[in-house]
């Protein structure tokens, strides 16, 4: 990292950190707006921070600046035995960490979360961190950790540390290493009794003994929750100024523990508890907001990387340090040539939160008919709606859409002509058994506590589903609509049925497998209709037909969806199977953990409420067009 002048040991640290901060906000070097609102949050503090207590020590900040570019030397490729010159936006995120204080002569920041680009040197410098608090931060018995999901992951970091000591004369002095040549394990301070070590979380379940000065946690969008992190800031209340360091790239996990992070990053440097979509800095604090150092790379909200190379800097601030805008080109040929690798190229290179690779609804086009919308607005006794149940098992999420027409769009086909398609209002009701529910939250990771406080997910009294409570829902609501027809799969259904019969409920019961290579009888009723009507005859309900009208409606935005981030996320997680020899595909889980029920009760219930309809639909998938476009209206 040798392409920046070094600065001359008259420069303060004050100044080299304002010095970033300024050719932001004036533009000079092209930033993303976290960045940019760090920094004005960064000059705010400097004018206004000593009266809530909180102050600029340059000593502090030149102390670890000197550590990085007197001792450290680079390791591998083409920085190997180089000095570590740190580039401008490390200053700002060295300087600010050491040098900000508070009023009692501590470090001011406890955590910090950086989010840039692969290849941006996040690892290195924060191995670096970990070597300063492990020799030079005056700390007695002082324990640093590597921590990731993975042991490998964790090596990774430590391995960067174990590399820059061996290169550095002083720390060879200093430090010994156990585990042999390559195989360290180990940095030991024993003048201080200090020790540094990589640790996953299986490796340490039990937390026990953890007293953490430093815990540096790498790549946090692959931790599959907040275990490890809570256990290391557990042991932090034996520590006087101890750092929880986070670095990671963008992820594709919107329940994760790395996108909480991240969403408060973002807060935190706007000044905002409830920024705007454009994060317009505010500049307030809050309990714990001054505890937290803020770097997240993200392009804004125009922002094309694809087509527009001058914003490739603002989530890739070494570009042409440590990767070349060569590299970052010829992803996006990548990117442009092969569709399908376009996520993950916009999630490591430009810091786009993408959903899981392989899901079934870009987010971006299901947030295009999301809407708050009452469902009191659509009652009437005379209003037809259909439905779709999806029935788990006792200890699991039962699902229950309702798909009601609400009139008609005209459509244009290819050769021109136009026809009239059928539009609808759509909202899904879910439920859970009330006395599990904080133990599959943490299972499946999602706030489903939240969810049911929010009115989101129904939980019932229990630990087991119980259909009657389901059966009276649907009871309820055929008291404000007509119910035409109830769309099921055969799992469980018996039961249901018997409970629907138990109050008195007489509902047109249509069987929808959800598979792919099952389809339904026709149903008897329509298909007299359709006779009587000229019409061609109902197919009957399977789950590749019911897809189809669903990714159609949405497209067309012929529907509205109630919002609601349980079906958000339903629609994220589901993904497709392997197609069959005629392309059929049919919904499955893109990770373990996550319920795709309500994506499944949805389709059922459009299935239902289009087949056999005698307006012509478009049927379909637009995402097997090779000239079909989300950028567009």
């Amino acid at each position: 990292m040798t392409k920046t002048t070094k600065t001359t040991s008259t420069t303060s640290a004050l100044e080299r950190v304002s010095a970033y901060a300024q050719a932001v906000h004036d533009g000079a070097i092209v930033a993303g707006p976290h960045v940019r609102n760090a920094c004005r949050r960064h000059f705010d503090d400097l004018a206004k921070g000593e009266a809530r207590g909180v102050y600029w020590d340059d000593t502090s900040a030149r102390r670890v600046f000197n550590f990085f570019e007197r001792k450290l030397r680079l390791s591998e490729g083409q920085f190997d035995n180089q000095p570590f010159v740190l580039q401008p936006m490390q200053e700002f995120i060295l300087g600010s960490i050491f040098g900000w204080k508070r009023a009692d002569g501590t470090r001011r920041f406890r955590r910090a979360y950086i989010e840039a680009g692969k290849g941006c040197g996040k690892s290195p410098l924060v191995g670096g961190i970990g070597l300063y608090g492990l020799v030079y931060d005056n700390e007695p018995g002082a324990q640093i950790y590597a921590a990731a999901a993975t042991k490998d992951q964790a090596s990774i970091l430590f391995r960067d540390a174990v590399k820059m000591m061996r290169q550095s004369p002083d720390l060879v002095k200093k430090i010994k290493p156990s585990g042999g040549f390559e195989r360290e394990y180990n940095l030991a301070h024993l003048k201080t009794a200090s020790f540094f070590r990589p640790m996953s979380k299986e490796a340490g379940k039990t937390g026990s003994g953890l007293r953490p000065h430093f815990a540096l946690c790498d790549e946090v969008h692959e931790h599959p929750g907040p275990e490890i992190m809570r256990m290391l800031e557990a042991g932090f209340k034996f520590r006087r100024q101890p750092l929880l360091m986070m670095i990671t790239n963008s992820g594709s996990d919107r329940l994760s523990v790395c996108w909480r992070e991240h969403e408060m990053a973002c807060a935190v440097a706007a000044g905002t508890q409830t920024p705007d979509e454009t994060y317009e800095y505010v500049g307030e604090t809050w309990p714990g907001s001054d505890e937290l150092f803020s770097y997240v790379c993200a392009l804004d909200k125009d922002d094309d990387p694809l087509e527009d190379d001058s914003c490739w800097m603002k989530t890739n601030p070494l570009m042409g340090v440590t990767v070349s805008k060569e590299y970052i080109a010829s992803q996006v040929a990548f990117a442009k040539n092969f569709p399908s690798d376009a996520p993950g190229i916009l999630r490591l290179y430009f810091c786009v939160w993408t959903d899981a690779h392989s899901s079934w609804m870009p987010r971006k086009t299901v947030e295009t008919v999301m809407r708050d919308f009452n469902v009191s607005e659509n009652e009437g006794k005379n209003k037809p709606v259909f439905l779709g149940v999806d029935l788990s098992s006792h200890k699991d999420m039962t699902c229950v859409a309702y798909v009601l027409p609400t009139g008609h769009k005209e459509m244009e086909r290819p050769d021109g002509t136009k026809f009239l398609a059928p539009t609808f209002d759509a909202w899904v009701d879910s439920f859970t058994p009330a006395d599990t529910l904080k133990e599959r939250a943490e299972a499946d990771k999602a706030p489903y506590l939240e969810w049911a406080a929010k009115g989101y997910l129904t939980p019932i009294p229990g630990e087991r589903i119980r259909y009657d409570y389901v059966a009276y829902s649907v009871l309820q609501a055929s008291k404000k609509f007509d119910i035409k027809a109830v769309a099921y799969d055969q799992y469980a259904y018996a039961e249901f049925m018997e409970e629907c019969g138990a109050l008195g409920l007489e509902l047109t019961h249509r069987n929808h497998p959800q598979g792919g290579l099952k389809r339904s009888r026709p149903d008897e009723a329509l298909v007299e209709q359709a006779e009587a009507e000229g019409l061609p005859e109902p197919g009957g309900l399977w789950m590749p037909g019911s897809i189809r009208e669903v990714e159609s409606l949405i497209v067309d935005r012929r529907i509205r969806l109630r919002s609601n981030p349980l079906v958000m996320t339903a629609l994220m997680a589901a993904t497709f199977s392997k197609p069959d020899a005629l392309g059929n595909k049919y919904l499955v889980k893109s990770l373990a953990h996550r319920r795709i029920d309500a994506a499944v009760a949805l389709c059922m219930a459009v299935g239902a409420a289009l087949d056999g309809a005698p307006v012509p639909v478009v049927a379909t998938s637009p995402w097997d067009d090779p000239n079909f476009s989300l950028n567009g209206g």
